[in-house]
């Protein structure tokens, strides 16, 4: 074994990339990054069948995404020839053999273990036979796996996360590691990567444990040296159940696609499982690099807390520029069919939570109004929610009446408490014209809201209310933008500008 620590993340790609194969990915990268090693990405797609493109595209995307480097990438359909030395030499060595049993066969033996309260487990029964009747068979294309002949002993090993870990062969049986010369199957293709790739801590989730006696057995077969190995504990969902569907979104490309952001969700997936025993909960990915510890992962399970990785969310979306907010919230409101951007040339519009392609589109169209809108405008309507966002499509409820030509309003929406038609009416005049005689040039936030809480104070003595402001400032919000909550109206009509703010009123 070399000293250097060399660490492979290995995924399948027969479906969109987990949340809990990030947290493995990000762990991976974190040991080897923390002690000068090399991080590997391995694509186990030897299942035909299961194994498409667009998984391992997936894969490869949000690692990218989530700013995990690989050192390296290898995919196992390109290893055959490989695998296929190995297995001849178990073959040729008799720790492995031609397995002929059929199916229905094998079926029906392992109803009549389970019927007597046996374990289940091959009996050995092909491992019997002759080298004539094997040859035989052969020769006649009969269907085959081959199986390992496993050894009876005890398989002993420490776990950096588990501890002392021991498991009894009795109970492995002889497994198959392979469906032919030309399809090895994971507990064999795993062992032969990791020993031609230098592996030596294999990082994995606490769900592949049961296959580490029979990788063990598989190395000394082969005569080959053993890595150590640690094995994370399962995300459970709020039921304390292992996460699934049932719970919410479990695919990375979900998450980001609802909003989330890169660094949020590595700052939360690090602590599934890890903590690093003190207060701070805020890790950049450098940061974490730093003070990450196999040591201080927890063997039991990790619950996700949705409410926690929204406020994480929120706290990194406060900490983004108010340039670098926009460019990720202006394509969920191209989506929604709120603006259009105005392209230079016909180049096509990137993916919804990719950024207006290299060069930032300064113009839009609000689809509604068919008025031209700049970047900057945008930005100063993201600018003012900033506040308020946990997750990028939030925008569009915060913003949305910005971009629409008419509102429609609940008429007791506009009503503060104890207000009736006539008097909300006569607010309402009292807001036009207050707000139509301040100057174009005094049109701005600071000086709207020291003229209209002047007024507000104004309005509550005259109906007795003493410092309620509400009566003035409740109905200009609701006119101003048909919601209950918002910003404040005088940053919403800084930006509506004079003309659009008295025709809400009106």
């Amino acid at each position: 074994m070399e000293n250097k620590v060399i660490v492979r993340f290995a995924p399948s790609p027969t479906g969109f990339f987990h949340i809990g194969s990030a947290r493995t990915a990000l762990f991976n990268y974190l040991f080897s990054k923390k002690n000068n090693g090399t991080f590997i990405l391995r694509i186990e797609d030897t299942d035909k069948e299961r194994s498409k493109p667009e998984f391992e595209q997936d894969i490869i995307e949000n690692l990218e995404w989530l700013n995990i480097k690989y050192d390296s990438l290898y995919r196992q359909s390109e290893r055959i020839e490989i695998y296929k030395k190995y297995l001849k030499k178990l073959l040729d060595d008799k720790k492995a053999y031609y397995c002929f049993c059929t199916v229905e066969e094998l079926e029906a033996k392992k109803q009549d273990q389970i019927s007597r309260g046996l374990a289940s487990k091959y009996n050995g029964k092909c491992a019997k036979l002759s080298p004539k009747e094997i040859e035989k068979k052969l020769a006649n294309e009969e269907n085959y796996i081959i199986r390992f002949k496993t050894p009876f002993q005890k398989i002993k090993f420490n776990d950096m996360v588990r501890g002392r870990v021991e498991f009894d062969t009795k109970l492995i049986g002889d497994f198959s590691i392979a469906r032919n010369l030309d399809s090895p199957l994971y507990n064999f293709s795993v062992v032969v990567d990791d020993f031609e790739m230098k592996i030596n801590h294999v990082i994995r989730g606490e769900d592949l444990l049961p296959n580490t006696p029979k990788q063990i057995l598989l190395q000394k077969a082969l005569k080959f040296p053993q890595p150590q190995y640690a094995h994370l504990p399962l995300i459970l969902g709020s039921d304390k159940s292992k996460l699934s569907k049932r719970h919410g979104a479990v695919s990375v490309t979900d998450y980001e696609k609802e909003g989330y952001l890169a660094e949020t969700l590595i700052n939360f997936l690090a602590f599934l499982g890890w903590n690093p025993g003190t207060e701070r909960e805020i890790y950049s990915l450098a940061a974490l690099v730093k003070d990450f510890s196999m040591e201080k992962v927890q063997k039991s399970g990790a619950v996700f807390n949705i409410k926690k990785l929204d406020s994480l969310n929120g706290f990194y979306i406060r900490q983004k520029s108010v340039k670098k907010l926009a460019e990720l919230c202006i394509p969920y409101l191209i989506e929604s069919k709120l603006i259009k951007p105005v392209f230079k040339s016909q180049e096509k519009l990137p993916n919804l939570t990719g950024i207006m392609g290299k060069e930032i589109v300064q113009k839009y169209i609000v689809i509604d109004t068919k008025e031209e809108v700049s970047l900057e405008y945008l930005e100063r309507i993201v600018s003012i929610n900033q506040e308020r966002i946990k997750k990028l499509p939030e925008i569009i409820g915060l913003s949305d009446f910005f971009f629409k030509k008419e509102l429609k309003y609940e008429k007791n929406l506009l009503k503060w408490k104890g207000v009736g038609d006539n008097e909300l009416k006569s607010i309402l005049n009292k807001l036009e014209k207050i707000l139509s005689d301040i100057k174009d040039k005094d049109w701005n936030r600071k000086n709207l809201e020291k003229v209209l809480i002047l007024e507000a104070e104004q309005t509550a003595k005259e109906l007795n209310k003493g410092e309620d402001r509400g009566d003035l400032l409740w109905p200009l919000r609701v006119a101003l933008t048909g919601k209950k909550s918002s910003a404040s109206p005088f940053e919403i009509a800084e930006i509506l500008g004079k003309d659009k703010t008295i025709k809400r009123i009106k």
